[in-house]
């Protein structure tokens, strides 16, 4: 419902404007799939700052022509690359002017204003479910909400595709799993950021996953019953809650960027493979 179709525009607002002038002043860079570079381009557009993206080439093309339109350059590299700059800005060659999407202290305090906005608006709050791509927007959220509420639970929503938090979770550590391409663009991933995991173990109660089938079901549903466009990874945490009895249930519905013709499968009653 945000301007640029997802959440990140308070948490990109908030690295840029927590930053020295004279390193913002030179251009900044981010490595973000598409959702947090908007967020990070409309907040910079707004402040006449330019921003370079690192992008895999798996994310949607919908994604890809929205960064343009923002007037954000696209650094377009393998998964494997991208997935190291998220790993390692640093010795990957970037330095203090990377906006990192998950980790910088910055964004997760962008991100947790949303669960001071839970409190405020729902005192009988019982159970959060958050899509989970790096940790920060489920850390974020999270740490407002167990620090005024300590016993709301608050879970990580995975898909079948890739479930790095529960692997975690179940090995006490941050461990490599398969990754499965999908239509599902804007989460999953096939490591928990080893910096994370401690605020992962800390401030999560664990992680739920679903079907690809289920979320595209969830994708149908809303895009029927309430007119409102969600990609997978905000779709996901919908799936969740259908089979969840532990309410009042909030689902963080997270982005609204699902290529058409993902979403003609799915409102055709199908799975996109």
């Amino acid at each position: 419902m945000q301007p640029v179709g997802s959440f990140k525009i308070r948490c990109g607002a908030n690295a840029l404007l927590s930053m020295p002038d004279h390193v913002r002043s030179g251009g900044v860079v981010t490595a973000s799939a598409g959702n947090f570079a908007q967020g990070l381009g409309y907040a910079a557009r707004q402040l006449g700052v330019r921003v370079t993206s690192v992008v895999p080439e798996t994310a949607a093309k919908s994604k890809f022509q929205a960064l343009e339109k923002l007037g954000v350059a696209l650094d377009i590299r393998s998964y494997t690359d991208w997935w190291r700059v998220m790993e390692s800005p640093e010795s990957n060659g970037f330095g203090a002017n990377f906006v990192h999407p998950v980790m910088d202290p910055s964004v997760l305090a962008g991100n947790a204003t949303i669960g001071l906005e839970l409190i405020e608006d729902l005192p009988e709050l019982a159970t959060v479910l958050v899509p989970y791509g790096g940790g920060g927007l489920a850390v974020g959220i999270a740490a407002a909400v167990k620090a005024h509420r300590p016993g709301v639970r608050v879970f990580a929503v995975e898909t079948e595709a890739a479930t790095p938090v529960a692997a975690a979770f179940e090995a006490g550590e941050p461990v490599t799993v398969t990754m499965q391409p999908s239509f599902v663009t804007g989460m999953g991933s096939r490591r928990v950021l080893d910096p994370m995991w401690p605020l992962v173990r800390g401030f999560l109660d664990g992680a739920v996953a679903t079907t690809l089938a289920e979320t595209a079901a969830a994708i149908r549903l809303m895009a029927e019953r309430h007119h409102v466009i969600a990609e997978g990874a905000g779709a996901a945490p919908v799936a969740a809650a259908l089979s969840r009895s532990d309410g009042p249930i909030v689902c963080i519905i997270s982005g609204g960027h699902l290529d058409t013709g993902h979403l003609q499968t799915i409102l055709a009653g199908h799975t996109p493979t």
